[in-house]
């Protein structure tokens, strides 16, 4: 027989118990790499994707869940997946990149990552982390707030996930190797995209330009992330105010622009409201530069955010007179220095007071000598960049499992002394 207050601490510890399965729940994807066809830009090409889709499958999830992704490689190369701004505490095996927590996926097998969420909410997302294949091989990661919780602002009515990309008529392996064996910079990209259409300033791509239905009178949270190839871009809606919300997976004091920068492998979270007249209305992503770029791609993608309802659709959609210029500085620092965490009970940020050890890391971009000014680089040079004058080589095994094999041994040798 059970006494009364172990019969309390059994119940006490079923209701903890029954109250941690509620709020962290599992998910399992299936994730199957393979070369697919896609045709932009008037051309058909094959591309490494997941699920046979560009961009990938989104991930949905709340606050404090655990993923389950099994990663089929039915493609001709190796490939990792990095979990784009998920802390993984303790986790580092399935962190993703390439010979650092892992070695690659090769092709005909599989491998089942775990991806452990803690604070993270908002919107981050996945990408391959090898060579250039996050090209063609990434998607949004979706952080619900955790069951029972909502948003530190007025629920939106709905939302719609906007991925960013670059898309290259040439392969992009073949595009990185030339790049490494010549020591000189990738080639450009064709055209961007949203949603994976590049859109209505593109040749042969008018047809396919993604379009956003709405509502008159709702209010929609967009999760836009950047997975364009080293490119800030600047977006905007015609006509339309946006509201930031969220910035790479936590809540920020909401800002009201015109416009946003988001820079490469960054996220964010905003609100539209759908607010004026029953039309069609071009979002813009337009590339920034500093003005010290020799080469860019300077062209734009762009999307429709076309109401709902009974009305003449316009010849062309309205164009947006706010998006700023490709070398717009001072649109950069003025949005950029107006974001603030939301540093609220509810979403601390805990920042350390003090530092106890200071690291000094010096990153440099150099040019080798190539004999007869060969390579590709500036003044036929190679370029080579480098970490405290230090270069990475990929090594016959990843760094963590090659730490873990040193730190075991030295640990069975110290129990045999």
């Amino acid at each position: 027989m059970y006494s009364f207050s172990e019969l309390l601490g059994l119940l006490v510890l079923s209701e903890i118990l029954l109250l941690c399965m509620a709020q962290n729940n599992v998910h399992y994807y299936d994730f199957v790499l393979k070369d697919t066809n896609f045709t932009k830009l008037c051309a058909t090409k094959s591309i490494l994707a997941v699920n046979e889709s560009f961009p990938g499958p989104v991930i949905r999830v709340h606050k404090g869940d655990t993923v389950y992704v099994n990663v089929y490689n039915q493609g001709t190369y190796g490939v990792t997946i990095h979990w784009h701004g998920v802390k993984q505490p303790r986790n580092p095996w399935s962190d993703g990149p390439e010979y650092i927590t892992q070695c690659p996926i090769q092709a005909g097998t599989n491998f089942t990552y775990q991806v452990l969420l803690s604070s993270e909410e908002g919107t981050l997302f996945w990408h391959a982390h090898s060579d250039w294949t996050r090209a063609t091989v990434h998607g949004a990661f979706v952080i619900l707030p955790a069951e029972g919780t909502t948003y530190p602002f007025p629920k939106p009515d709905e939302e719609q996930v906007l991925v960013f990309a670059s898309w290259y008529k040439e392969d992009v392996m073949t595009l990185m190797d030339e790049a490494l064996r010549y020591g000189g910079l990738t080639t450009l990209s064709d055209s961007y995209a949203i949603n994976g259409e590049p859109g209505d300033f593109y040749p042969c791509s008018r047809d396919t330009t993604y379009r956003m239905s709405v509502d008159y009178g709702k209010t929609y949270l967009l999760r836009i992330v950047n997975t364009v190839q080293n490119t800030d871009m600047f977006f905007a809606i015609a006509d339309h105010n946006l509201t930031v919300v969220g910035w790479d997976g936590s809540y920020v004091k909401p800002l009201v622009c015109s416009y946003i920068m988001i820079t490469p492998g960054q996220t964010m979270d905003v609100l539209v409201t759908a607010n004026q007249s029953l039309g069609h209305y071009y979002m813009l992503a337009s590339p920034y530069f500093d003005g010290q770029a020799d080469d860019f791609d300077e062209s734009i993608t762009s999307a429709i955010f076309q109401y709902n309802g009974n009305y003449t659709p316009p010849s062309s959609p309205v164009y947006p007179t706010n998006i700023p210029g490709f070398y717009d500085i001072g649109a950069a620092i003025y949005y950029t220095s107006h974001l603030r965490s939301l540093a609220t009970p509810e979403y601390p940020v805990d920042v350390p007071q003090t530092v106890s050890t200071r690291m000094y890391i010096a990153l440099s971009i150099n040019m080798m000598h190539c004999p007869n000014d060969s390579c590709s680089g500036p003044d036929g040079n190679r370029l080579a960049s480098a970490l405290n004058n230090i270069s990475f080589a990929n090594p016959s095994m990843d760094i963590l499992q090659a730490y873990y094999r040193y730190f075991y041994s030295l640990q069975n040798l110290s129990m045999q002394i």
